[in-house]
């Protein structure tokens, strides 16, 4: 359960205090669900993922699998 703890320390590099301004995180959640990275708001961010946040556990969980399927292999 460290995955969504690591991607969410790796994703805010340099905001970790205030990941809303992160320029990756904005850039994905628009990427995911349309709206424009340039608009999102602090209150606009934490609601995109308090509404997602089952289907972002569950991505993290299998980033997470490929990670340890990756270096099972290595």
């Amino acid at each position: 359960m460290l995955a969504p703890l690591r991607f969410i320390w790796n994703a805010t590099r340099g905001h970790r205090l205030t990941p809303w301004r992160s320029v990756y995180l904005r850039w994905r959640i628009e990427t995911f669900s349309g709206k424009r990275a340039e608009t999102l708001k602090a209150g606009d961010v934490l609601g995109f993922l308090w509404s997602t946040r089952w289907e972002l556990l569950n991505f993290l969980i299998w980033t997470d699998q490929l990670d340890r399927e990756a270096r099972r292999r290595a």
